[in-house]
C-alpha cells in the first residue's frame, strides 16, 4: 500500500514549499557597452563590487557606461623600429650613414657619387 501513496510525486525533484512570503535579495542592473556600440546588461546583488570591465558572450571587453576606464599599469608603450633606432644614433648620424650606403650603392652601380 505503501507504493501507491508515493507514485508519481517525484521525490526530491520538486521541493514541497511555496515561494510564499519569500522575498528575493536586492539586485541591480548594470550596463556595459562595448567599443562597436554593444551593450551588454548585468545583474549583480546590490552589496557586490562592480567590477569595470565585463566580457561580453560574443568575447568582446565591454566597459561599464558612466564608469573610469581601467588603466593597465603593466603596459608599456610600444617602441617602433624607428623609435629604438633613434635611442641608439641621432638624426644627423642617421643621415651620414644613409649618404654613405647611397654612395657605396651607387658606385657599384657605376653611376657618379655626390
Amino acid at each position: 500500500m505503501s507504493d501507491r501513496s508515493l507514485r508519481g510525486m517525484r521525490l526530491g525533484a520538486q521541493s514541497m514549499e511555496t515561494e510564499a512570503g519569500v522575498e528575493p535579495a536586492p539586485r541591480q542592473r548594470v550596463e556595459y557597452r562595448c567599443e562597436d556600440g554593444e551593450q551588454v546588461f548585468v545583474t549583480f546583488s546590490s552589496e557586490a563590487e562592480i567590477p569595470p570591465v565585463w566580457t561580453s558572450k560574443t568575447g568582446k571587453e565591454a566597459f561599464l557606461v558612466d564608469g573610469e576606464r581601467p588603466t593597465d599599469p603593466n603596459a608599456k608603450a610600444v617602441r617602433t623600429h624607428w623609435d629604438m633606432l633613434l635611442e641608439r644614433r641621432s638624426i644627423p648620424e642617421l643621415e651620414q650613414i644613409l649618404s654613405d650606403r647611397l654612395d657605396l650603392l651607387r658606385s657599384k652601380r657605376g653611376e657618379r657619387t655626390s
